[in-house]
């Protein structure tokens, strides 16, 4: 369904370490990013697919990142375990916890996740999908 999904930041290294420390969990893996003269950017894929992608920009017109009110990424564990490991790891990495890690029967039967902020407030969900097996 979707091309990428773009969050803007104004750190990348910090952001970089954040999104590596949630992402590389759930399986997905840095691609390399062409510059197009613009700001520098990071990607995140599964690897051997070209899409969906994940990136982490600095914003291109030079303003100062912001996240979005009510914006929010989410991203697909392949088990609870998955959530609990990627949350863990970005709270490492300077998330800031907006739900820890559980069980979401409001969203789904087997519905298991966790939300956080990356280091620029921008909100992100891990949640394992039991409800769609």
């Amino acid at each position: 369904m979707f091309s990428h999904i773009t969050v803007g930041v104004s750190d990348l290294d910090k952001a970089t370490a954040f999104y590596d420390a949630i992402l590389l969990p759930l399986g997905l893996t840095q691609r390399p990013v062409t510059p197009d003269g613009g700001p520098a950017a990071r990607c995140w894929v599964v690897p051997e697919h070209a899409l969906p992608r994940f990136y982490a920009y600095q914003p291109y017109n030079r303003q100062p990142a912001s996240a979005g009110n009510g914006s929010m990424v989410a991203f697909a564990a392949h088990s609870e375990q998955q959530v609990r490991d990627a949350y863990a790891a970005g709270i490492a990495a300077g998330g800031i916890s907006e739900g820890e890690a559980g069980e979401r029967p409001h969203y789904g039967l087997g519905y298991f996740g966790a939300y956080l902020r990356d280091p620029d407030g921008n909100k992100i969900h891990i949640a394992y999908r039991g409800d769609l097996l």
